[in-house]
């Protein structure tokens, strides 16, 4: 029964989509005189309620030309926008600012697209010792965040103080490739203070004077945690919100048009700051409450991102790029 439900649902989902919203959008035209994509430039503001709006009608059009604007080359958006123009017969000097609009949204668009190839090649590039350029971002990491404590070799215990798990970090970097390091030295570079301090607060957690110290150094252990093998940690939570299309209400309204890696990492680097209040608003009893409290932070930021109107971090103190909310 349940079965049967299920493909009558489907038919009737596939009915709609096929013969009656294109029956629908065929007679709002007429009515308007205006196609869909104006409709949508016209009656929502810029940002991801508009950009996402377009992208799924571009993405369900039955015009292969449209469908594939998706997938344009960002050079070629320009072009693409008088194609489209000319496919739905607008006047470019009556309709002066849809050109505008569309492009912007369109750029967003694929930028996004871009940005998760870019992500992901990062993320698949592993950490090589011999790779010069990797030793140095490492030894940036360390001077960053440790700048009055001189590394005394490549291969050392000191790096457990940044919260790496052994004496050599490359290993911790498996999962997330060079993107965690990356992360890391981005927020160590262009949110130091809040860097140092969040730093401090892993290998010293809140302090209550009121307590036995045997009581307080319970409390000690159950708030620290591994600086470094959390933000790598968030960087896959920041990846996999990206990857999954989640991320697209909150660059859509934060990144103008193309939304760099640089937005990515500001991301991350908001989500690191915000992961530390949630930890200590959690009080966990032990750091095996890590997982639970992971998950439900990522619980909280997706239910977050579906709010069309959603900018995790519009005014967010790393950003070298002015981020606003459209």
């Amino acid at each position: 029964m349940k079965h049967f439900l299920r493909v009558v649902t489907q038919f009737f989902l596939f009915l709609y989509c096929k013969c009656l919203w294109r029956t629908l959008k065929f007679v709002v035209r007429k009515l308007t005189g205006r196609c869909e994509l104006q409709r949508i430039c016209y009656k929502n503001k810029p940002g991801a309620r508009r950009t996402l709006k377009i992208e799924s009608s571009l993405r369900f059009s039955k015009n292969e030309m449209l469908q594939s604007a998706l997938s344009v080359h960002p050079d070629k958006v320009e072009k693409m926008i008088d194609d489209i123009m000319s496919l739905k017969r607008i006047i470019h000097d009556t309709n002066p600012q849809l050109s505008v609009s569309l492009q912007a949204s369109l750029l967003q668009i694929v930028g996004y697209r871009s940005l998760v190839g870019e992500v992901e090649k990062l993320r698949r590039e592993a950490y090589d010792s011999e790779n010069q350029e990797h030793e140095d971002m490492l030894v940036k990491l360390w001077k960053e965040l440790r700048p009055d404590s001189p590394l005394s070799s490549r291969i050392s215990k000191q790096w457990c103080e940044i919260g790496f798990q052994g004496s050599d970090p490359k290993t911790d970097f498996r999962g997330m490739g060079l993107l965690g390091l990356h992360n890391l030295l981005y927020f160590a570079e262009h949110d130091k203070a809040t860097a140092l301090q969040m730093l401090q607060d892993s290998l010293q957690p809140k302090h209550n004077d009121n307590l036995p110290d045997w009581e307080q150094k319970n409390l000690d252990k159950a708030i620290g945690y591994s600086f470094a093998i959390v933000g790598i940690n968030l960087t896959d939570l920041t990846y996999s919100l990206l990857v999954s299309g989640a991320l697209k209400t909150h660059l859509y309204n934060v990144a103008p048009e193309l939304p760099t890696l640089e937005h990515f990492q500001q991301t991350f680097c908001f989500l690191m700051q915000e992961f530390q209040k949630f930890w200590l608003e959690e009080d966990p009893s032990d750091i095996m409450e890590f997982n639970r409290i992971r998950s439900k932070f990522h619980r909280r930021i997706l239910k977050q991102l579906k709010n069309p109107d959603m900018a995790l971090c519009p005014h967010f103190s790393a950003s070298d790029l002015h981020l606003v909310n459209l």
